[in-house]
């Protein structure tokens, strides 16, 4: 028999959600996202039952509560709603007691509408009123001694008037302990700013961004351009590794073993004479150079995202001095990075399970602290998949602790289960699936499941066409209006979503020809000169989509994604709403749903017959709709949920749509 002065609860709560991994790790939320709690809570028997949502901030000053609601009677489902409005940690916990005066009520009105006597239940309300005003708060206790009076004088206003039972069910509640309910664990939500879910990226090269070609452009030069990316309404400018390159085994044109004197090498070989992952690359500018390039980012709308690969060329500092943090082969050299029939021996990768592992740790996260240090809040890490996931743990942790507004992104191509171990570690967005997936069926099947749980309450997807490393299958040989689809796709399926910058835009399709899929003449390992003033540039339309994005809210979530029937498999239909906190203003167009087709046929006019789903997007069926294209401009009237839409690749990918209807 338990050791306790009282009985145990008899309410039980289960499936409490979201919940990452039995609350192991925490769920993922923005600030001003709501948190939609759901829990199964049931008695033995047939009582009555509260439920309660506890939560409270990273204050931690007391927990409020929201009474939850019956949300499926017959599945004993409780649901109530909370909205964080500030970053951190934030702490949930469902409660559930036995509703004694409920139970009490109910019973007692049975009883009177089959005719039934209830002296003996007035008595038994009267005397638990008395029992509870005798523990109850002051300010309760004359009102609880009044009802029971009322029942005991034969009065029944507590039970049959709904008024005067509500005033009592309330001062009962209030009576209401933690410590008579059953609680369940407290759960963590982490709880970030809005860059952390809603995003969109710009990836360049500063040293292909010089003044003439065959010129080495510098962070300089990358500031004069800010206002050609900011104008294009991106959020966030993305370096690739901007440290000093090493020379041993530097890599030529195409990846090639045999490198010239003025071949640049490879951003990702970090390391040499003038520093390693604390330095920048004296051809760049200098630390400080880089520091003002954040602060001008920041006057023009953008945060300066830097790349992170925790790697060395052979010239690395830490190679002389610290040969400890490097696996060695028996002959006593360094193991270089391989991908069999690959051969990467101008980079060393580091050795996490070393002796002296917490040196090679501590060193690794004071990179990113170091950057912080000058601005820098956003990261892109490299092959995060190599490293152990306990050391991004603490690692990120440690980051976050100092600087709780960074933002880290996983460049993690490899199993989903590596990709939500890396989420749960504490990655903020995730690079995914997105660049191999063309077909109807598997973007609905893949976006499907990245906005369901338990994935969305873990990992979120930063989706990119194209990366300096990948050059998609698809992409290879395309025409624009390839590029332009996939460019529609990446910017409306995904709150967050990127590109390799001017490669993109200018529809750089050209293949290695090695039956990879990497880029000819690829970036990484030579300079290019891009002519951003090509007729043919996407910059128009990569403009207009970054507006309308950050005009309408549908468009920052991914939980509210619903697919809409579309007559043809080559077009996609889906939809979106805004799933933030409710609007001040009686008409916010930001906050109206969207509607996308998307022609996923580059070569050929498509058409069909879409079949919406009205109620989803709160239309009413019986009176007409509007739909404005955010593309174009133009506006249609459609009534019913059947429409006819026609897409010409030549002229554009798709609709974006925005719907409305006048209030009746």
């Amino acid at each position: 028999m338990p050791a306790r002065k009282r009985p145990p609860s008899r309410v039980v709560i289960e499936d409490v959600s979201p919940v990452v991994d039995g609350g192991r790790f925490p769920v993922k939320r923005v600030v001003g996202e709501p948190v939609v709690v759901r829990a199964a809570v049931f008695p033995d028997g047939h009582e009555r039952i509260r439920c309660v949502l506890s939560w409270r901030g990273p204050d931690g000053d007391g927990w409020q509560s929201e009474v939850m609601a019956v949300e499926n009677p017959g599945l004993d489902l409780w649901q109530a709603t909370f909205v964080p409005e500030a970053p951190g940690a934030h702490k949930f916990r469902v409660l559930g007691w036995l509703d004694r005066f409920a139970t009490w009520r109910d019973g007692t009105l049975r009883k009177l509408d089959a005719g039934v006597a209830v002296d003996s239940e007035r008595l038994e309300g009267a005397l638990f009123l008395e029992q509870l005003a005798a523990k109850a708060p002051k300010a309760s206790r004359a009102a609880l001694r009044a009802a029971a009076a009322e029942l005991r004088d034969g009065g029944l206003d507590a039970v049959v008037d709904e008024e005067r039972s509500a005033e009592v069910q309330e001062l009962v509640w209030a009576c209401l302990r933690a410590g008579d309910a059953t609680t369940s664990a407290t759960y963590e939500v982490l709880v970030e700013r809005e860059l952390a879910a809603f995003s969109a990226w710009y990836e360049l090269f500063p040293r292909s961004w010089g003044p003439a070609p065959g010129v080495h452009g510098t962070l300089a030069d990358v500031e004069a351009h800010l206002p050609y990316v900011a104008g294009m309404g991106f959020d966030i400018l993305y370096l690739p590794p901007v440290h000093p390159i090493g020379t041993a085994y530097r890599k030529g044109p195409n990846n090639s073993e045999a490198a010239g004197p003025d071949d640049p090498g490879s951003p990702w070989a970090i390391g040499g004479p003038e520093g390693g992952h604390t330095a920048v690359h004296p051809a760049l500018g200098t630390v400080d150079d880089l520091a003002r390039l954040v602060r001008s980012a920041a006057d023009h709308g953008l945060e300066l995202a830097l790349d992170v690969a925790l790697q060395c060329s052979p010239d690395h500092p830490w190679v002389s001095e610290h040969p400890e943090w490097f696996r060695h082969r028996p002959d006593g050299t360094i193991q270089y990075a391989e991908n069999p029939p690959k051969k990467y021996q101008d980079i060393y990768p580091l050795d996490f399970d070393c002796e002296h592992w917490q040196a090679l740790w501590a060193a690794c996260r004071d990179v990113f602290l170091f950057w912080a240090g000058h601005g820098v809040q956003v990261f892109r890490v490299d092959n995060p998949h190599t490293k152990p996931y306990a050391f991004w743990e603490w690692c990120i942790a440690e980051v976050r602790d100092r600087h709780p507004d960074a933002v880290f992104l996983s460049e993690a191509f490899a199993r989903p289960r590596v990709m939500h171990r890396l989420a749960k570690a504490g990655f903020t967005q995730s690079y995914n699936y997105f660049p191999w997936r063309v077909e109807r069926w598997e973007l609905v099947e893949y976006f499907t499941e990245l906005a369901s749980s338990p994935s969305v309450d873990q990992l979120r997807p930063s989706s990119w066409p194209n990366t300096p490393d990948i050059l998609a299958w698809h992409l290879m040989g395309a025409p624009r209006s390839q590029f332009a689809l996939r460019a529609l796709l990446a910017a409306t399926l995904s709150p967050s979503y990127g590109i390799y910058g001017p490669a993109f835009e200018l529809g750089d399709n050209r293949p290695a020809g090695n039956g990879k899929e990497e880029y000819l003449d690829s970036e990484k390992y030579q300079l290019r000169w891009w002519d951003r003033d090509d007729p043919t540039s996407l910059r128009p339309l990569l403009t207009t989509l970054n507006h309308a994005r950050r005009d309408h809210l549908a468009l920052h979530t991914l939980r509210t994604l619903h697919v809409h029937g579309a007559e043809n498999e080559h077009l996609l239909c889906f939809s979106k709403q805004a799933d933030t906190g409710p609007s001040t203003a009686p008409d916010d167009p930001t906050r109206n749903p969207v509607v996308v087709v998307v022609n996923l046929d580059a070569g050929r006019s498509q058409a069909a017959m879409l079949d919406l789903d009205l109620a989803v997007l709160g239309i009413d069926p019986e009176r007409p709709f509007e739909v404005h294209d955010l593309l174009t401009g133009r506006d249609f009237t459609w009534h019913g949920g059947r429409a006819y839409v026609e897409l010409h690749p030549a002229v554009q990918p798709g609709h974006l749509f925005r719907v409305s209807q006048t209030p009746s």
